[in-house]
C-alpha cells in the first residue's frame, strides 16, 4: 500500500513563508489524477486549501488565493504548497491528498492520505 509523506511544516512568524512537501512512498505510482492541500485547526473541521490536476488546473480556497501557490512535478509524484504572508489563522496540521492514484499492480484507482505536518504561525 502506498502512501504519502508530508515535510516541511514549523514555526514562523506572522508574514513569514513555508513550503510544504508532499511525496509518494511505498508504491510505483503510475499516474495521480489530482493532489491537494487540506488543513484541520483545533476545534475545526478539516477545509481544502488548494488543490491541482495532473494538467496543472488549480483550485483555493479563497481565504488563501493570492498567499498560497500550489505546484506538482508529475515525474516525482511530488506536490508542493508554498505559503506567503502567513497568518496566525493559517495555523493548522496540513494534510496532503492524492485523488485517484494508479499504481503498479491495482486495478483501481485509490485516494492517498498523508499523515498531516503541523503548522504555526506567531502573532
Amino acid at each position: 500500500q502506498g502512501q504519502l509523506v508530508e515535510s516541511g511544516g514549523g514555526l514562523v512568524q506572522a508574514g513569514g513563508s513555508l513550503r510544504l512537501s508532499c511525496a509518494t512512498s511505498g508504491s510505483i505510482i503510475i499516474s495521480i489524477s489530482t493532489m491537494g492541500w487540506y488543513r484541520q485547526a483545533p476545534g475545526k473541521q478539516r477545509e481544502l486549501v488548494a488543490t491541482i490536476t495532473d494538467e496543472g488546473n488549480t483550485n483555493y480556497a479563497d481565504s488563501v488565493k493570492g498567499r498560497f501557490i500550489i505546484a506538482r512535478d508529475n515525474a516525482k509524484n511530488t506536490a508542493y504548497l508554498q505559503m506567503n504572508s502567513l497568518k496566525p489563522e493559517d495555523a493548522a496540521v496540513y494534510y496532503c491528498r492524492a485523488i485517484g492514484v494508479w499504481a503498479l499492480g491495482s486495478s483501481t484507482r485509490a485516494d492517498y492520505w498523508g499523515q498531516g505536518t503541523q503548522v504555526t504561525v506567531s502573532s
